[in-house]
């Protein structure tokens, strides 16, 4: 059996040092050892987020963790706002609806982000919002939104939470969630994270915490003030998913030997323009622009005269190179080169030049090895200054 190339959007690969971490042996978590691990893993979690706040460790998917964030903060027939620029800005739409809050959405078309000007423009004429809910990194169109200046619009229109979808950015992006004012800050394992699926961290400011001590949470457990309760002592308050905690600590060295955070955010920020740059000399157009680009994933549309679906099959079959089709609307329009995580530069050129050879085998008009050259430069540019 061969194994595939994957450069999904999540999960992700996962890097043998962070296997051969979760594959130690497992003790209790009432144990001392889960106390020592569990306070140390947190507070190297600490940077990435970009905040002083504890990160609370959930033995769950994302969305768990977003409809934690959601039910501890907000009860029912209140008003919140929503800012949708794709899928996962609707599954928001969809949590919140779910337990009763009333929603206003501010949805822009998929491909676009949200900016200051019209969320201010959007908030103005409300009242009384509880909170504004927010994808950071919309993995189904390859956006990215401006956080930073749609927190300072939600921090001088409105008295309301800012709660943050980071599922599919942190760990590769830029966080600053105490100097941006994020209230709560939610990701996933399996993506920028580089681990399996089954963990979530949260992080909650203090502003948020007296919200969620006055609100009524129908939840046992995703309730956070339990998570809180036992982080005090090192420990969950049920069983947690130790082997990913295991992992999460050697994520963290991984970051360290790469030189730090900011070392990594600027791979992820490198390989972007080198995914933008090739796909522009080959002739294929992305979905979004490069202002909003996001650094972990690209939308990118389909070679014009090729079917993408026998495209992304082919590629698979012939090359095993895996990429993520399109959600929503856009399945069968676009695809999406995952480019997050437990990925480098090598890995882009080897991912263009397995493209350009299925874009032959469908006699796509382009110069060979035009992709490659242009991500090449791009790579260059960075490293010979």
């Amino acid at each position: 059996m061969y194994i595939n190339i994957l450069r999904h959007p999540g999960p992700t690969p996962i890097p043998k040092k962070v296997q051969l971490a979760m594959n130690r042996d497992i003790f209790s978590h009432r144990s001392n050892e889960f106390v020592e691990l569990y306070r140390e893993t947190i507070e190297r979690v600490k940077p990435i987020f970009g905040t002083k706040q504890d990160i609370l460790l959930l033995p769950s998917g994302g969305t768990a963790a977003l409809e934690a964030a959601a039910v501890n903060t907000v009860s029912a027939g209140e008003d919140v706002v929503v800012i949708t620029v794709g899928a996962f800005g609707d599954y928001f739409v969809s949590i919140c609806e779910k337990y009763g809050f009333h929603v206003h959405k501010l949805e822009k078309q998929w491909g676009q982000a949200c900016t200051a000007e019209e969320l201010q423009a959007f908030l103005q004429p409300l009242k009384d919002i509880k909170a504004v809910f927010v994808t950071y990194n919309e993995t189904s169109t390859g956006i990215i939104n401006p956080i930073a200046e749609l927190a300072q619009v939600v921090r001088n229109e409105t008295d309301a939470l800012l709660i943050v979808d980071g599922v599919s950015c942190i760990g590769g992006s830029l966080a600053k969630m105490d100097d941006w004012g994020i209230d709560i800050l939610v990701t996933g394992s399996q993506k920028a994270m580089m681990l399996p699926p089954g963990l979530s961290l949260v992080s909650v400011s203090d502003r948020a915490w007296k919200v969620i001590e006055e609100n009524n949470a129908p939840s046992y457990y995703l309730n956070l003030q339990s998570y809180r309760s036992w982080a005090v002592k090192g420990m969950t308050p049920n069983t947690p998913a130790i082997t990913l905690i295991y992992g999460l600590n050697e994520v963290c060295n991984l970051i360290e030997e790469e030189g730090g955070f900011a070392e990594t955010v600027a791979r992820h920020e490198l390989m972007k323009d080198m995914v933008r740059n090739a796909m522009k000399a080959l002739n294929i157009e992305l979905l979004t622009e490069d202002e909003h680009a996001s650094p972990t994933i690209t939308a990118i549309l389909a070679p014009e005269g090729i079917v993408l679906g026998d495209f992304l099959a082919h590629l698979k079959q012939k090359y095993h190179l895996d990429f993520a089709g399109g959600l929503g609307h856009l399945q069968g329009k676009i695809f999406r080169f995952g480019h997050m995580g437990y990925c480098f530069p090598s890995d882009i050129l080897q991912a263009i030049s397995l493209m350009e050879a299925a874009l032959q085998d469908f006699s796509y008009e382009f110069e060979p090895g035009a992709g490659v050259l242009a991500a090449h430069k791009v790579f260059l540019a960075a490293h010979c200054k």
